[in-house]
């Protein structure tokens, strides 16, 4: 962009060491918590009582810190939902289509096989529980795939076939749990039915065994995308699509893996938060509110740089900001929204971090014969 004879351009950085990328988090952190000084001045709240309502309940309060760790494990499914095919250079913004998807599919099973009941168990526990995480896998699976086909062979936007199946998963879940559905519970709240106890997923130490799931995923794919032939292929075709095709690589096959991977991921999330989590065991009325918080995902993965790894600790601080915020919102009767305000904050920060992370930008006066002289007349004719 030129500014009488100076030009301001936006330029890449070389490589940095990996001490800065931490810096740069750092300090993306600590501008959004100076940002949200504002909230909390706006509403005569001091801000060291803010700060440590936020902070205290979601890593030291034993039911915040649960509650932290139940919604970091969400958002870890999330993030590798839209991370796998983000390495191929696609972008999976379906994460709650492909949520509610592995929620439907989850409870259909005890539905279908008529077990919801306590007193109708046809089938041991133990396998009813893997059958509810295999379906809910599927289903988010076919979820993805669908929109990574019509990629691979039609070249349909995958953004788009996502979205559309978000708002299509929406009221698909709408019309399963509400109003005389077939998944509605008993006391026709606007929820699905409960699980009975046999069917809550096992817990370890009060946390379900799908965190130790979440863990283990963190590490393979970081292995996968680093070791291995497959994660090559996908690095390849996602940085040049061109060049990866010259190699031999099948873009549809490709393209269909990712989402397939991607989809089952997302849909695990669902199954996590709807069947796993303590409290809940059902389809909430509120479920839309999930969906929505799988899109942190996105910036998890993103701010992350593609590591599965990476992703842990920011999506850590995500959840336990969230859920510290919205205590704090009750708790000193905060603003409506601070939560909300406050993960915003966050991720502008981060995103802008990132940016400057890569390029950087320069200011440079345009040499006199490059400068193109004005023309003072109009043309003729």
């Amino acid at each position: 962009m030129r500014l009488g004879r100076y030009e301001l351009t936006l330029e890449p950085r070389p490589a940095r060491p990996a001490i800065f990328t931490a810096l740069t988090a750092v300090v993306a952190i600590l501008l959004a918590l100076a940002l949200s000084s504002f909230l909390f001045l706006s509403s005569d709240t001091r801000l060291i009582d803010a700060y440590r309502a936020v902070f205290s309940y979601a890593f030291f309060n034993p039911h915040g810190v649960l509650a932290t760790v139940h919604r970091s494990i969400y958002l870890l499914f999330c993030t590798y939902a839209f991370l796998v095919p983000f390495r191929a250079g696609l972008w999976n913004i379906g994460l709650p289509g492909q949520v509610y998807a592995g929620g439907l599919a989850a409870f259909a099973v005890p539905f279908v096989l008529r077990t919801h009941n306590p007193q109708t168990l046809a089938l041991p526990p133990g396998l009813l529980i893997v059958l509810m995480i295999a379906a809910a896998a599927a289903a988010g699976a076919a979820t993805g795939g669908f929109a990574g086909l019509l990629r691979a062979k039609l070249q349909v936007n995958e953004i788009l076939v996502t979205m559309m199946l978000n708002s299509i998963l929406f009221w698909l879940v709408a019309y399963m749990i509400k109003e005389g559905g077939p998944f509605m519970s008993a006391t026709g709240e606007g929820e699905s039915f409960g699980l009975p106890s046999s069917l809550h997923a096992p817990l370890l130490l009060g946390v379900p065994v799908t965190a130790v799931l979440a863990l283990c995923v963190a590490v393979l794919l970081d292995l996968l995308f680093a070791k291995t032939a497959l994660g090559y292929r996908i690095r390849a075709f996602g940085e040049n699509p061109a060049a990866a095709r010259y190699g031999g690589i099948i873009p549809v096959a490709l393209s269909l893996l990712v989402f397939l991977l991607g989809g089952a991921f997302a849909a695990l999330a669902g199954y996590h938060y709807f069947a796993a989590v303590p409290g809940v065991y059902k389809i909430p009325g509120n479920y839309g509110y999930y969906g929505d918080l799988g899109f942190y995902g996105i910036i998890a993965a993103l701010i992350a740089r593609g590591s599965s790894l990476g992703a842990v600790p920011i999506v850590v601080l995500f959840a336990g900001l969230s859920v510290g915020a919205r205590f704090a919102q009750g708790e000193l009767r905060l603003p409506f929204g601070v939560d909300y305000a406050l993960l915003g904050l966050l991720m502008m920060t981060f995103v802008a971090s990132h940016v400057l992370y890569h390029f950087r930008f320069g200011w440079r006066r345009i040499p006199s014969e490059a400068l193109q002289p004005v023309p003072t007349e109009l043309p003729r004719g």
